[in-house]
């Protein structure tokens, strides 16, 4: 009889707490790119830009489902 384990890889983002809303100066969770110049926000400024940003963004990451993980 085998035993197998299912293990989760570890999730690894790509923004830190150093990054900071170029809006506000709070962590930031959103990262877009707009002609070649990267974007970061926090997801409240994020969230407010986000429909105006994306349609000029050539990417978008957004890691603010961090939030919502427990420590």
């Amino acid at each position: 009889m085998t035993a197998t384990s299912t293990t989760e890889a570890p999730v690894s983002y790509r923004l830190t707490a150093a990054d900071r809303c170029d809006s506000c100066g709070a962590q930031a969770y959103i990262a877009a790119e707009v002609n070649g110049s990267q974007l970061l926000y926090c997801a409240h400024h994020g969230r407010k830009y986000e429909e105006k940003l994306r349609a000029v963004a050539t990417s978008w990451l957004d890691e603010t489902a961090r939030l919502d993980q427990a420590d």
